[in-house]
């Protein structure tokens, strides 16, 4: 029989996979992917980035965010400008994203809502402390 601590990983792990689809279908018929939402939302949070620090705060390796990052620059929805330190780019939204963040921000609350209507706010605060609690154990 497994542990309670397998159980529970095993279950976070397949939740964030079924999610990540539940948010992909909602998103592709706007034309995004929820890979690509993380880093549109953000940019738009916390303003430009570099491709390295997006990398390093969702945990992916360097090869998998420069395909992410190219896919958005093809499709319009990021840019990439100089900064002070000429070999790493900065990465902003470009206006085609700005006007469409409200829509796909908009898909992305209400599958939000459907997976946590049953969900009290008290429980939402003691689980973002206990990822909070796994994150600090990696």
């Amino acid at each position: 029989m497994e542990s309670n601590q397998t159980q529970l990983l095993h279950s976070l792990n397949q939740f964030s996979r079924h999610f990540s689809k539940a948010l992909n279908e909602a998103l592709i018929p706007l034309g995004l992917y929820s890979a690509q939402w993380t880093i549109i939302y953000l940019i738009k949070t916390n303003g430009s980035s570099t491709q390295k620090t997006l990398a390093q705060y969702l945990g992916v390796e360097a090869p998998t965010m420069t395909r992410t990052i190219a896919r958005l620059e093809k499709s319009g929805w990021i840019t990439k400008l100089v900064g002070a330190d000429k070999r790493e780019k900065q990465i902003v939204l470009t206006e085609a994203a700005m006007n469409k963040y409200e829509e796909w921000h908009q898909a992305v609350r209400a599958c939000e809502s459907r997976v946590l209507k049953t969900i009290e706010d008290e429980e939402i605060h003691s689980m973002l402390l206990f990822i909070e609690k796994m994150k600090e154990n990696l």
